[in-house]
């Protein structure tokens, strides 16, 4: 296939950029001008087949044994929250929570930086995905994506919602996102903390990343924009997985990465609305994508068969080792990180709805995976309970899924995705609660964390038992069995729970040493009451629901 500096592409091969009018909107092409991306060689939209052909011919990437595309990202395979920045204007100045995780970044410094980006593609090759985010037409957002590499334009998409073919004819992005991989920022010059950028500006409704090829960033950097732009209309953002029964009974996952939400949400029992990002409207919820970013460390067909078959052509593998003769994914092997990846569109997914909405959940779970080994896997909340743990967002960061993190770390992290809430968690808890009581929606609280001890004593929790827990959450089947109190962690914990053995349900029972588990309980909880107190003065019937050392 010919591929020159007078091609444009589509979804299908566009001859000439003379022939333009006959195979791509004017509109289009003036739009990009508008924006100052000034380049004759442009792919828009490209077909599936299309695009792994240009990555193959690029060498950007390799098909494996099963036909996914296998791609290494470098130096950076995960997040880095450490160069990920918010513009402070006088839009977001009073709107946005300031602090460890939302960096300030001056608006002349952005300008500068967007004009070298721009001025960096000139003449060059690039790939555009116009798509949406947000399943909902009442509340999506219509989006641009600009990436400098073919692999990243599969990536989003199959992750972002893909326009139909009016769609896209009539297309207008309301947020623009430019990712160069091969353009590094000067720090000293640019006013960065190093060559690589995430830079968000709400104002002027475009986002900047260079220097990083983990695809992870475009996928977080969107996430983040409907985080702060949806609260406002009344819309709640959650991150979180979200399934189906068979009766139409919607439930949600909420967790940081690595906590199950794309494991447990992928029920075969059970229909797959997302499984990771959604929003929860006066009319029930809807998925901000159209596709699936699962971790792949350890992946196996017969505890996650339908991630397993998700992993076909079409898929891309991030960082996933493969076989230099057999060409044949290695999943147990994180010798690159363990944080591999799988990207794949939700309709490889059997069952999974489309589009992908559903009415108000009758059950909510949070995930956490306690690397102290000493909460309860499954406990019921209170919605006061509820708002308490979702503004504490207990868990441990995993392995790989930011630079630096090497083996599980405790941390709290609000709202169950602090790096990617613009706003103070108040604002999202306050939603909650709202929800909660407006729709009496159950809540429960599980440790897919460790059993027996902590990290590196105990192991990770069975998963086939977690799966009985949630089971039994969704069918009803928690609320006819007797309860618990924990003193320590101030939670209600099921003394029964069907084909879960009952010691597994007490963790100090799984616990050699008991001393050592009543000392890891009473410091976790502890922690859990210095990391409320920096919220400030919260209601006290929501204070009191979080334990009291």
């Amino acid at each position: 296939m010919r591929r020159d500096n007078k091609e444009i592409r589509g979804g299908s091969f566009y001859p000439m950029i003379e022939d333009l009018k006959a195979t791509i909107t004017g509109k289009f092409i003036t739009q990009l001008k508008e924006q100052g991306i000034i380049t004759s060689n442009i792919h828009r939209n490209l077909s599936v087949k299309s695009l792994v052909d240009i990555v193959l011919e690029k060498n950007e990437g390799i098909l494996t044994s099963n036909d996914s595309l296998s791609v290494r990202t470098g130096k950076y395979t995960g997040r880095s929250p450490d160069d990920r920045y918010i513009v402070d204007d006088s839009e977001t100045h009073a709107n946005v929570d300031w602090g460890k995780v939302n960096h300030q970044f001056p608006e002349d410094k952005f300008d500068m930086l967007y004009e070298k980006m721009k001025k960096h593609i000139e003449g060059k090759e690039i790939f555009v995905f116009d798509g949406f985010v947000g399943a909902d037409p009442d509340n999506r957002l219509s989006i641009r994506i600009i990436t400098d590499h073919a692999w990243q334009n599969l990536f989003v998409r199959q992750l972002f919602i893909r326009p139909s073919d009016a769609d896209l004819e009539s297309h207008k992005p309301e947020f623009t996102l430019l990712a160069l991989n091969d353009f590094k920022a000067i720090p000293e010059v640019d006013g960065t903390r190093s060559d690589a950028f995430i830079i968000l500006n709400y104002t002027k409704k475009i986002v900047l990343i260079g220097a990083t090829c983990y695809a992870g960033e475009i996928k977080k950097a969107m996430f983040s924009v409907m985080n702060y732009i949806l609260p406002p209309r009344g819309v709640f953002p959650m991150h979180c997985s979200a399934n189906i029964g068979k009766k139409g009974d919607v439930a949600l996952f909420f967790g940081l990465s690595g906590t199950g939400k794309t494991t447990l949400s992928a029920d075969p029992n059970r229909m797959l609305v997302g499984d990771d990002e959604h929003g929860w409207s006066d009319k029930g919820i809807f998925n901000f994508e159209g596709g699936c970013y699962a971790k792949c460390i350890n992946l196996n067909r017969e505890a996650e068969p339908q991630i397993w078959g998700a992993i076909k052509f079409g898929s891309v593998l991030e960082n996933v080792v493969i076989d230099k003769k057999t060409l044949t994914p290695d999943f147990n092997d994180g010798s690159l990180t363990e944080n591999t990846r799988a990207a794949y569109p939700l309709d490889y997914i059997p069952g999974a709805i489309t589009p992908s909405v559903g009415g108000n959940p009758k059950v909510i779970v949070f995930l956490t995976a306690d690397a102290f080994g000493v909460l309860p896997p499954v406990a019921r909340l209170t919605k006061e309970g509820a708002m308490y743990h979702f503004m504490s967002g207990y868990t441990s960061k995993l392995a790989g899924t930011e630079r630096g993190i090497t083996e599980p770390k405790a941390t709290f992290s609000e709202c169950f995705g602090a790096p990617f809430m613009s706003r103070h968690a108040s604002v999202y808890a306050k939603m909650l609660g709202e929800k909660i009581t407006k729709h009496n929606t159950k809540v429960y609280l599980i440790n897919t964390g460790w059993s027996g001890g902590p990290y590196g004593i105990g192991k990770r929790m069975n998963i086939k038992h977690t799966r009985m827990m949630v089971t039994a959450a969704l069918t009803g089947t928690l609320d006819m069995v007797k309860y618990r109190h924990d003193d320590v962690f101030n939670l209600d914990v099921p003394e029964t729970c069907p084909d879960v053995p009952p010691e597994v349900l007490n963790p100090r029972n799984t616990w050699a040493e008991k001393e050592g588990y009543d000392n890891s309980a009473r410091k976790l909880g502890q922690m859990f009451v210095e990391n409320f107190k920096k919220f400030g003065n919260t209601a006290k019937e929501i204070h009191d629901a979080g334990p009291q050392i």
